[in-house]
């Protein structure tokens, strides 16, 4: 029974009045049949982890062969295409997760223009003015996408703040994306740009019936008629929570094809067939190039490869040590795979170069090639976009007043403050043992610039105690691990970004996993850091302890009140949803 009365009063004001953040009846938000045990098989036998977590991904296949066929997605292209052949934008508009895929959608097309700039001037000349046609929203800004600013999300007026910074005007389209179908921020972008009379489109990962009975905020946006649903259910995750898997999969598959075809058919508008053949112009059945994909990643070879990979990650890190990837095409995927484990399983995140008190992040990236100034330029496609907003605009925004009085710093010069480039950083060797991992796409490793990205590891890596090559794609060339496939050429390169993807996504759950960071197929290192991450938490102290949703609720607002009082200076952060599981085990001689 609960008795800190501050804390039961918290649980019962969550319990009754935050009923719209209670998400138990979303598939994402369940566990998959698929995966039961998860933890048991990778402990077993990492070899067969991997193949069960592959499997689930055969789900995304059979939503995209629906999705790419319907009229929804066929509006978005033509609307799309309409939209930048007449001079305005598209802006795709997400959080976490989705706010990551969006910013590395943009810099997709941003990095396909510099490319051909660089390769080609002429078809440069003739393209040029479609350049600065594809913008991103994160809720929270470019910063958010190194460090979560989880909170961010309960907001549906910063998202809304968001657009009418980006100046979005009638014509422009608006591309929204949402695991759950429900992140207020996302939602709040969606009605500012149908406000302001652009077209709008919402991406999503539940069934919108579901989603309509049970929660007002998505009922409100999804009834709309001034926007366009593309639902792209494909069940729970592979992980139970951990969106960042199949729903996002699904999302840059379906919206990475979208502008594929937007630009392919604008291309065609200006080029001749021997300028689009060097552009690798080609139609693709996105569906059945997915559906290779897996098949190649799932061959044998593969699977042991990156059942390899994950046992020597994991023994670094059972040793306390660190893991430093640098790459230069696929950083931002990395980039992204990297921080999303943060929140994901509540490992230490990435910290600033002059933050000498928190713990340093498991895992880092850099780019070998440049110094963190021009590796932000280099990985975005621009420079960062950022948020400098101040109480005043907090306050006209409704926040509460912990939140106005002290504004988090958002800008430019703090995202600046992540030394992703070349620079010397000795936190990344602080620690023994330490590691130096270059990822590469097979289209790198076998370009003419190579040799200078090959020198500049190289010379980044002196100083760890070992390195490693990895090599993601075709190529006859040796290396120290290779995971073989052969994704099709396209525009943006769309199924090598989807490639990376998957390796990343199943390395590091694999890793987490045998790192005992999942319990079952839950994703148990819980940080409670927003609403939705609340419920979930008290979901997974219900599942795993046989214990009611109230008691649950109970538990962990104890819990949470108990851990105001620890002194936690210089470690790493307890995961308030473990801690309650482990007091519920000690108490009643249950072993969990």
């Amino acid at each position: 029974m609960l008795t800190n009365s501050k804390a039961r009063q918290e649980a019962e004001y969550f319990l009754n009045n935050e009923k719209q953040f209670h998400l138990g009846m979303l598939p994402t938000e369940q566990s998959n049949r698929k995966t039961r045990g998860l933890d048991l098989i990778f402990g077993a036998n990492s070899v067969e982890g991997v193949k069960i977590l592959l499997s689930v991904d055969r789900d995304v296949h059979i939503m995209a062969q629906k999705v790419l066929k319907g009229h929804e997605f066929q509006k978005m292209v033509e609307d799309g295409e309409r939209a930048i052949i007449g001079g305005n934008k598209i802006i795709l508009s997400g959080c976490g997760a989705t706010g990551r895929l969006s910013i590395l959608l943009e810099s997709m097309w941003r990095c396909f223009f510099r490319d051909i700039r660089l390769k080609d001037p002429g078809i440069y000349n003739k393209s040029k003015a479609f350049e600065d046609t594809l913008f991103s929203i994160m809720t929270g800004g470019d910063y958010a996408l190194i460090r979560s600013v989880e909170y961010f999300e309960d907001y549906e007026e910063f998202g809304r703040q968001q657009v009418r910074e980006m100046g979005v005007v009638p014509g422009d389209i608006l591309i929204a994306i949402t695991e759950g179908g429900e992140t207020s921020s996302v939602l709040g972008s969606v009605e500012e740009a149908a406000d302001r009379g652009a077209k709008t489109f919402l991406l999503f990962n539940n069934p919108r019936d579901i989603l309509c009975k049970n929660i007002e905020r998505s009922r409100k946006v999804i009834e709309d008629p001034r926007v366009t649903i593309l639902d792209l259910y494909c069940g729970p995750m592979a992980l139970a929570g951990s969106t960042r898997m199949q729903a996002t999969t699904s999302e840059q598959l379906i919206a990475g094809a979208a502008l594929e075809i937007i630009l392919t058919r604008i291309l065609k508008q200006i080029l001749s067939k021997d300028e689009l053949k060097r552009l690798n112009v080609y139609e693709i059945d996105y569906a059945d190039s997915f559906s290779c994909l897996l098949d190649e990643l799932s061959e044998e070879m593969n699977v042991k490869t990156i059942s390899e990979i994950i046992n020597v990650e994991k023994n670094v890190y059972s040793e306390k040590g660190l893991v430093t990837y640098f790459a230069d095409a696929f950083l931002l995927d990395i980039f992204t795979d990297t921080t999303e484990r943060a929140p994901t399983f509540m490992i230490p995140p990435f910290i600033k170069f002059d933050d000498n008190v928190s713990p340093p992040s498991w895992a880092f990236v850099k780019n070998p090639l440049f110094e963190t100034n021009g590796a932000w330029e280099r990985v975005l496609g621009r420079q960062p976009r950022c948020l400098d907003w101040d109480s005043k605009l907090y306050r006209e925004m409704g926040v509460t007043n912990s939140l106005a009085d002290s504004p988090p710093q958002l800008d430019r010069t703090q995202i600046l403050k992540f030394h992703i480039g070349n620079e010397e950083d000795n936190l990344r060797w602080s620690r023994t043992p330490n590691m130096a991992v270059s990822i590469v796409g097979s289209r790198e490793i076998d370009s003419s610039s190579y040799k200078e990205y090959e020198w500049a590891f190289k010379n980044c890596s002196t100083r760890f105690m070992s390195r490693y090559n990895l090599v993601i794609g075709d190529t006859d060339k040796a290396t120290d691990f290779k995971i073989s496939c052969s994704p099709g050429n396209s525009v943006l390169n769309l199924m090598d970004h989807m490639a990376f993807k998957l390796v990343l996504n199943t390395i590091s759950t694999g890793t987490m996993v045998l790192m005992g960071r999942v319990t079952g197929n839950w994703m148990s290192w819980v940080e409670v850091s927003n609403k939705k991450l609340r419920d979930r938490g008290i979901r997974l102290i219900s599942e795993i302890c046989g214990m009611s949703y109230e008691d649950s609720c109970y538990a962990l607002h104890e819990t949470l009140d108990e851990l105001k009082t620890m002194d936690l200076h210089n470690q790493e952060k307890l995961s308030p949803v473990q801690y309650t599981i482990r007091k519920i085990s000690e108490k009643t001689g249950k072993r969990i």
